[in-house]
C-alpha cells in the first residue's frame, strides 16, 4: 500500500518496485531499480526518507527515523531489519534480524552482520565489517566480503526486474 499523509505522496521511480504486500508513507523517494519486499514498511512521517538506486528493502523490514533518513545506492537491507540510521552509505549489507537505532552512521561498504545491534548515534566508518549487540567494528572488509556483498545486491536487482515485468496482481483481473 503506497499511502500519502499530510499532502505529502510517496516518489517512486518508475523503474522501482514496490509489493502491493508493503506499506511506504509519506515523504519518501524511492530511487531507480529499487525494490521494497512484502511485509516492509517505509514510513515518513518524521522527517523525509531517500532510498538510493537499485537498493532493496527485504520482506517485514522496517525504514523508519524520528529525522530524515538517507540510505545509498546498491544497499541490502535483509528480512526483518529495523533501520532507524540517520544515513546508510553506498553498497551497504545489513544482514538479516539487526537493529540499526536512530542517528546511526555507517559508511559506504560496510557490512552489518545478521542480528548486529548498533546503538544510537555510533558512526561506522567505510569498509566496515560490525558484528554483535551491541555491534562493535570488528575489523576491515575484505575483498572476499565485497564480491559477495556485490553478489546479494545483483540477486535483488535481477529479482526487481523479474517482479516487474510480471506487473502489480492488483491491477490484473484474476478469473
Amino acid at each position: 500500500m503506497i499511502r500519502s499523509l499530510d499532502g505529502i505522496s510517496p516518489r517512486i521511480h518508475p523503474t522501482a518496485f514496490v509489493s502491493e504486500a508493503a506499506y511506504v508513507i509519506g515523504d519518501v523517494e524511492i530511487g531507480e531499480g529499487s525494490s521494497i519486499w512484502p511485509g516492509a514498511v517505509v514510513r515518513a512521517d518524521m522527517g523525509k526518507i531517500k532510498i538510493g538506486r537499485q537498493t532493496c528493502v527485504q520482506d517485514n523490514s522496517t525504514v523508519h527515523g524520528d529525522d530524515d533518513v538517507e540510505i545509498g545506492d546498491n544497499v541490502v537491507i535483509g528480512h526483518n531489519v529495523l533501520c532507524h540510521a540517520r544515513t546508510v552509505g553506498n553498497r551497504v549489507v545489513i544482514g538479516n534480524g539487526a537493529a540499526v537505532n536512530d542517528g546511526v552512521i555507517i559508511g559506504d561498504d560496510s557490512l552489518i552482520a545478521s542480528g548486529t545491534v548498533i546503538v544510537d548515534n555510533v558512526e561506522i566508518p567505510a569498509r566496515s565489517l560490525v558484528v554483535g549487540v551491541p555491534g562493535k567494528v570488528r575489523g576491515e572488509i575484505r575483498e572476499r566480503h565485497l564480491e559477495r556483498m556485490k553478489w546479494y545486491s545483483d540477486v535483488y536487482i535481477e529479482k526487481t526486474e523479474r517482479y516487474k515485468r510480471q506487473g502489480n496482481l492488483e491491477s490484473k483481473r484474476i478469473d
